[in-house]
């Protein structure tokens, strides 16, 4: 039976589309999903103990009728050391970031960018950030924080008190937000060197890259109309 999992994902809409297929329940795919240690010997890298969100590769996967919910979430873990851990050993190592690091700005690049050729850019300006210690105030962590998607998010919901809450918290949230492809988690392990600290989105889905603050409010003025 195949199952599709687009980029972009969490973990409970994959276990949704997982149910859809009939092979396992979702609660059964997120049961096992909270069990990291399960599949310690399933990989040569180490996962994180709070769970799997953003470990489950997005692909399209066919698997056997009888396969039940440990053998699909091993094989979707399985597939993030295929295509990525085990082709960029170098990369990885020589990162400023460690994997969980990396899979994390991956997820927040996969969730923020819309236009393919944005995202090394978008993984360059939150590198910054990093590098800078300033905050990444992503709006997508604020939006996973949330715990569901809204069209615009109010001043309150910045507030919203949560470790993945990057309006509040300097860093990286503790884990990724989403499931995300390997286009983004290429972007993340090789970000653009850019000098921009601010972006922000125009109606086409493209965004605007910007220096300073000043030069960033300009931007959102002109995206405003005003």
């Amino acid at each position: 039976r195949t199952i599709t999992v687009p980029e972009g994902l969490r973990l409970e809409e994959i276990a949704k589309r997982v149910a859809e297929s009939q092979l396992a329940t979702a609660d059964g795919v997120l049961a096992m999903a909270a069990k990291p240690h399960t599949f310690a010997g399933d990989v040569e890298f180490d996962l994180p103990e709070s769970g799997l969100e953003g470990y489950l590769l997005p692909e399209t996967y066919e698997f056997a009728l009888d396969a039940d919910a440990q053998q699909i979430v091993a094989r979707m873990v399985r597939e993030l050391e295929r295509e990525f851990v085990r082709p960029n050993p170098e990369a990885i190592a020589g990162s400023k970031l460690n994997l969980h690091e990396i899979i994390t700005l991956a997820s927040l690049v996969e969730r923020e960018a819309r236009m393919g050729d944005e995202r090394a850019t978008i993984a360059g300006v939150l590198t910054n950030r990093l590098d800078i210690g300033m905050k990444l105030q992503c709006d997508a962590t604020v939006q996973y924080a949330l715990d569901e998607h809204k069209p615009r998010l109010t001043f309150d919901d910045l507030k919203v008190d949560s470790p993945y809450n990057t309006y509040l918290h300097e860093g990286l949230p503790p884990g990724p937000i989403a499931a995300p492809g390997l286009a983004c988690l290429e972007a993340a392990l090789h970000p653009a060197q850019t000098d921009a600290l601010f972006y922000v989105a125009r109606p086409d889905g493209r965004h605007v890259f910007t220096r300073t603050y000043e030069e960033h409010l300009a931007a959102i003025r002109r995206i405003r109309g005003e």
